[in-house]
């Protein structure tokens, strides 16, 4: 029975990017408009702004140009939150990420990251560009080459604690889809250098590097081939020279992730070949070795401290060449990095990944950090839903069964804390339409009507969203995107819509008009 039944329309706020609420709500993080400091607010609570609104009258704060109004307009930023710290994490030349933040568990330590495209002048060496044979071809204008930072901020103190570089690189940063953090377990995909970085973060904030998957998959690999003589200059170089710098992307060997992942599907194919006693799979393995071999790694998460979930994809999908990576083959893979085998590999068409999905969502959702959400294996409202998406898919032109599973398996791998654990965005209490509105922290496109929320028990209306400014009608041709950043547990939610490059940011709040 509470909500948010009242929206504030247009609200002034500092110059700032509001991004995200602390794991507990009470505070909210932002990034300043220069995108090189993090800002951290005191949360004041639902009912900051109460008496201001003592009177007023309707569903939302009108565009009446008058004290009552402006006043509201100009409180409400700073009544619901209290500024506590401004903290400089990033030098100038490189801006801060909007979409990227990242919380520990406690909610104390919050991980973001920062990234500037590398000049053409002067132009990177050959090898810092190819760090290992993996690496993938030449940078274009959709995939430039960054310098990257990962930062650690305590939010309760307001210093920064810690930060590792990651010089002529591209890793994705944008939606958590680079980054992913499980308890106190940090994963960094390097696309560029094909190149998975695990660290742990420490009790006081430092991140420790504990490995690099991709070209070795122990930690002591390279001491052992080092300390073993292999790796000289000279067996790389035909000429008579003993100061030849040994350069890892000129090695003809298979680099060790990949390796495991071939040896994985060859022991598969002699597996079923004597089963069926026919060398079908066998030759299918052989023949398709070279393609499997040029895949490279898309997207990852963590599923728990030991196992990673990898998704690999040709290298025009990984470097943005092509223009509907969805719909391309790729393949997931199951890792344990302790034992570094390989568990498991499926194709993106597999009935046997998708119904793991379906049966297990929340092991792979819960394992974001998020809390719980509604999900199609622990919500029958969600899992109808995604049932009529596949028939959707099943039933259109150029659709059926196998398409319906890709489009559903895209999802995957699940980017970290992408889900709000917002009670008005559970879909046992509230039934809405997920078109405008939804559990996945994605920006949306703005609808011209609020956004209605019904009671999933009795079906009425309980209340609506007002997103964008109201009364007035858009631009021509205006590409309208609202994003939301809901409280994970108060009836407080922020909109904030773009239209072309302004933005409009609305509070929806609860208030009883009907006390005097």
């Amino acid at each position: 029975n509470i909500f948010p039944n009242f929206t504030l329309v247009n609200v002034e706020k500092p110059p700032c990017f509001v991004r995200k609420f602390s794991p507990d709500g009470s505070k909210i993080i932002a990034f300043s408009a220069d995108q090189t400091s993090l800002e951290v607010y005191s949360y004041e609570g639902p009912a900051a702004i109460a008496d201001l609104l003592q009177g007023v009258q309707g569903e939302y704060l009108s565009n009446e140009e008058n004290p009552t109004n402006s006043r509201i307009r100009n409180c409400a930023f700073n009544r619901f939150f209290k500024p506590k710290f401004t903290v400089s994490v990033s030098p100038c030349t490189e801006q801060l990420n909007r979409e990227c933040s990242l919380f520990s568990d406690d909610g104390r330590f919050v991980i973001i990251g920062s990234a500037a495209t590398i000049p053409e002048e002067p132009h990177p060496p050959l090898y810092a560009i190819y760090q290992n044979n993996e690496s993938v071809s030449p940078p274009n204008p959709r995939n430039q080459l960054e310098n990257c930072t990962i930062y650690v901020v305590d939010i309760e103190k307001g210093i920064l604690v810690d930060k590792t570089m990651f010089k002529t690189d591209k890793i994705v940063l944008s939606h958590n889809q680079g980054i992913y953090l499980y308890r106190n377990v940090l994963a960094v995909l390097s696309i560029q250098h094909q190149t998975i970085h695990i660290f742990h973060l420490e009790a006081d904030g430092t991140l420790v590097k504990d490995r690099e998957i991709g070209r070795f998959c122990y930690d002591d690999d390279a001491m052992v081939l080092a300390n073993s003589g292999v790796l000289t200059g000279e067996s790389q170089s035909s000429l008579p020279s003993r100061q030849a710098v040994y350069r890892p992307f000129k090695e003809t060997s298979i680099n060790s992730l990949k390796h495991r992942i071939l040896a994985f599907l060859y022991r598969r194919a002699v597996a079923l070949s004597v089963q069926e006693q026919s060398p079908f799979e066998l030759r299918n393995f052989y023949r398709y070795f070279d393609q499997i071999n040029g895949l490279r790694i898309w997207k990852m998460q963590l599923l728990d401290e030991d196992h990673l979930f990898l998704k690999y994809a040709s290298e025009d999908v990984v470097t943005q060449r092509s223009y509907e990576p969805n719909s391309q083959q790729s393949f997931f893979v199951v890792y344990n990095m302790k034992s570094t085998e390989v568990l498991a590999v499926y194709e993106n068409t597999s009935d046997k990944l998708l119904e793991i999905f379906e049966n297990f969502c929340d092991y792979f959702r819960l394992s974001c950090g998020s809390g719980y959400t509604s999900s199609p294996s622990n919500n029958v409202y969600a899992n109808l839903t995604q049932q009529r998406f596949k028939q959707t898919i099943i039933s259109a032109k150029n659709g059926g069964p196998s398409q319906a599973r890709k489009r559903v398996l895209a999802q995957l791998p699940i980017s970290a804390q992408s889900y709000s654990p917002s009670p008005l965005l559970d879909l046992s209490l509230f039934s809405y339409d997920e078109k405008w509105v939804s559990v996945m922290e994605r920006p949306k496109a703005c609808g011209e009507y609020p956004i209605r929320f019904y009671g999933r028990e009795c079906g009425l209306l309980k209340f609506k969203i007002y997103p964008g400014v109201q009364d007035k009608n858009p631009p021509p041709q205006a590409r309208r995107l609202v994003a939301f950043t809901f409280h994970p547990s108060d009836p407080f939610a922020i909109s904030v819509q773009k239209t072309n490059l302004e933005y409009v940011v609305n509070f929806h709040v609860r208030y009883d008009n009907t006390t005097t």
